[in-house]
C-alpha cells in the first residue's frame, strides 16, 4: 500500500508516493499540521487533517524526516484514513518497539551523547520506540553489560559512537549467543550461532567505516531512520584465532604490515587526538617496512561476483547463504563419517603465497569512508560468506604511493603487478620469524592448508614482525587463523541504495 496526494502541503508541492514501510508515524493534526493534545479524534471546524511523518531521500544516500499534512472536508473520511494507516503500521512486525542504547561519550570528537540527544532521541520518541540508555564509562563496558543483562525484552541494540563502540557491542552479542548455545569460541572450526538481535549504529566516531559501508553515509539521522523502519541487513563476521584461542572478531579491516603499523604507532600518540592517524600514516609510509611470511588461503566458491568485477554491493542484492554453506548444513548428518570428511576435503583446495609483503589485508566489506568513498575493496559483499584477501608484495615507495592514491579515485586499485586479490573463506598467516615457533598452526590435519610453499622466498627479511590491525584494535600475534562466518549478525540497515 502506498500513500499519495496531489494537493498542497508544507513539504511537498507536487504528486508523490511513499511506501507504508517508510512511514514513521501518523497523527491527527489541524490544517496547519499542529498535533492535537489528545490521542482521540476531536471535533473541529473543517477542514479536517492528519499528518504523515515519513522518510524522504536526500543527496548522497541521506534520509530525512518529512511531514505531509492531508486536509479534507469529510471528517469521517479523514478518520478512516488515519485508522487504516495506523493498522497498516501495526502489521510491520519488523519494527523495533524497545531498544537498548549504548553511548560512548569519549569516541571521535566526544560528541556521542549530544548527537544522540539532539538528532536521534526525538526521532525515536516520534516513532514511539522506548529506550534504555547506558552511557559507557570504560572500555568493554558495553560488552560486559551484554553478557550480564536479560535481553528478552529488547528488539535490538544500538551503539552510539565509532567503529570501536560497534566492535564492543558485536563481541558482546556474539559471545553471549555462543555461551547460551554452548559453543566454544576458542575452537577455530566451531560453527558459530547467529545472533537474533539486530545492531543499530549511530555514527559518532572518527571514521565510522562500518556505518558508511552499509548505509552509504555517516549521518546520524539517516541511521536512526533505518532503525525506526526496521531494516535488516545480514553481515559476515571473521573470527581470528591464534594457537587455539580466539583473539577477536572482525567485520571490516584485518590488516598486517602497513595498516598494522599505523594502528600500533597511533596508539602511542592518543594525546594528539584524531590527527595521530595522519601522522602515523605518514611515518609508516616513509619507513616503508616490508615483512616476510606465508599466506595460506581457501578460495571462496559460489559467491557473488569477484573482487575485480567492478560491481559494488548494493541494497537488494541476494543475501541468501552461499551454496557451500547450504551444502555443509545438508551434509551435517554425514559429515561425521569418513566419506563425508573425504567429500569436504576434496572441495577445500588451499593455495599458498610466500614472500615479502608491505601489507596483507582482509575485508568483509568495502571499508569505505569519507576519505576513501570506494574503500579498500569496492566490490566486497556483506553477506556472501567470503572475505577479500588483498596482498601487496614488496615494491618501491613510489609504486606503493600510486596504490594508496587509487583508494581516493575511480581507478582500479588492484591493477598492479605487485597486488593480488582473492575472494576467500579462510586464511592463515605465519611470519617468517615465528614460523618455527608457530608451526603447530600449520598442522591443521584434515582441515588445514598444505605444509609446503610453491614459491619460497629468495632471502630472509631482517625486519621484525608487524602487528594486525583488527577493526582498529592491535593484535600482537602475527600468526593467525581466520575464518569467515556467513551472516553471523544483522544490522538495522538495508545496504547502500542505487543512486537515482
Amino acid at each position: 500500500m502506498a500513500v499519495g496526494h496531489t494537493g498542497e502541503s508544507r513539504e511537498a508541492k507536487s504528486a508523490c508516493s511513499v511506501p507504508v514501510s517508510e512511514i514513521i508515524t501518523v497523527e491527527e493534526t489541524d490544517s496547519h499540521g499542529k498535533p492535537h493534545g489528545s490521542g482521540k479524534w476531536q471535533k473541529m471546524e473543517p477542514p479536517f487533517a492528519f499528518t504523515v511523518h515519513c522518510v524522504k531521500r536526500a543527496r548522497r544516500h541521506r534520509w530525512k524526516c518529512m511531514q505531509v499534512t492531508f486536509c479534507g472536508a469529510d471528517e469521517q473520511l479523514c478518520h478512516l484514513w488515519l485508522q487504516t494507516l495506523r493498522e497498516q503500521l501495526d502489521k510491520l512486525t519488523c519494527r523495533p518497539k524497545r531498544l537498548l542504547v549504548f553511548i560512548n561519550p569519549f569516541g571521535g570528537k566526544g560528541q556521542g551523547q549530544r548527537v544522540y540527544e539532539r538528532k536521534v532521541a526525538p526521532l525515536f520518541a516520534l516513532a514511539a520506540i522506548s529506550t534504555e540508555v547506558i552511557v559507557t564509562e570504560r572500555a568493554n563496558h558495553a560488552k560486559e553489560a551484554l553478557y550480564e543483562m536479560n535481553m528478552d525484552s529488547y528488539d535490538g541494540v544500538v551503539c552510539v559512537g565509532g567503529d570501536g563502540m560497534f566492535s564492543e557491542v558485536l563481541h558482546g552479542l556474539i559471545g553471549r549467543t555462543q555461551r547460551i548455545a554452548g559453543v566454544d569460541q576458542n575452537e577455530p572450526r566451531a560453527a558459530l550461532v547467529p545472533s537474533q538481535l539486530r545492531i543499530g549504529i549511530i555514527p559518532a566516531g572518527s571514521t565510522d567505516c562500518v556505518c558508511y559501508s552499509t548505509v552509504g553515509t555517516n549521518d546520524a539521522k539517516t541511521s536512526a531512520l533505518h532503525i525506526i523502519v526496521g531494516d535488516s541487513l545480514p553481515m559476515d563476521v571473521s573470527s581470528v584465532h591464534h594457537n587455539g584461542a580466539l583473539l577477536r572478531y572482525s567485520v571490516s579491516l584485518l590488516g598486517y604490515g602497513f595498516y598494522g603499523d599505523i594502528i600500533k604507532d597511533s596508539e602511542k600518540k592518543r594525546w594528539m587526538g584524531l590527527i595521530r592517524y595522519d601522522f602515523s600514516g605518514l611515518k609508516t609510509f616513509l619507513s616503508h617496512h616490508c615483512y616476510e611470511g606465508t599466506v595460506s588461503f581457501l578460495p571462496a566458491q559460489h559467491t557473488v561476483g569477484s573482487p575485480r568485477d567492478g560491481k559494488p554491493c548494493r541494497s537488494g542484492a541476494t543475501q541468501s547463504p552461499p551454496e557451500p554453506a547450504r551444502a555443509r548444513r545438508a551434509q551435517g548428518a554425514s559429515a561425521g563419517t569418513l566419506s563425508g570428511l573425504l567429500a569436504l576435503k576434496e572441495v577445500e583446495e588451499w593455495k599458498v603465497i610466500c614472500g615479502k609483503f608491505l601489507a596483507i589485508n582482509a575485508t568483509n566489506m568495502s571499508c569505505a569512508c569519507p576519505r576513501s568513498p570506494r574503500g579498500l575493496s569496492p566490490a566486497a559483499h556483506l553477506g556472501d560468506g567470503s572475505s577479500d584477501l588483498i596482498v601487496i608484495r614488496k615494491c618501491s615507495r613510489f609504486n606503493f604511493l600510486r596504490f594508496l592514491l587509487r583508494h581516493t579515485n575511480q581507478w582500479d586499485q588492484f591493477d598492479f603487478t605487485f597486488v593480488e586479490v582473492h575472494r576467500i573463506r579462510k586464511f592463515q598467516f605465519v611470519s617468517k620469524r615465528v614460523e618455527d615457533e608457530d608451526s603447530d598452526l600449520g598442522e591443521q590435519g584434515k582441515d588445514g592448508p598444505p605444509q609446503t610453499c610453491s614459491h619460497p622466498p629468495s632471502c630472509c627479511c631482517t625486519v621484525s614482525n608487524s602487528s594486525w590491525n583488527c577493526d582498529g584494535e592491535v593484535l600482537s600475534s602475527s600468526a593467525v587463523e581466520v575464518r569467515v562466518h556467513c551472516q553471523l549478525v544483522q544490522l538495522f540497515a538495508r545496504g547502500i541504495e542505487e543512486s537515482p
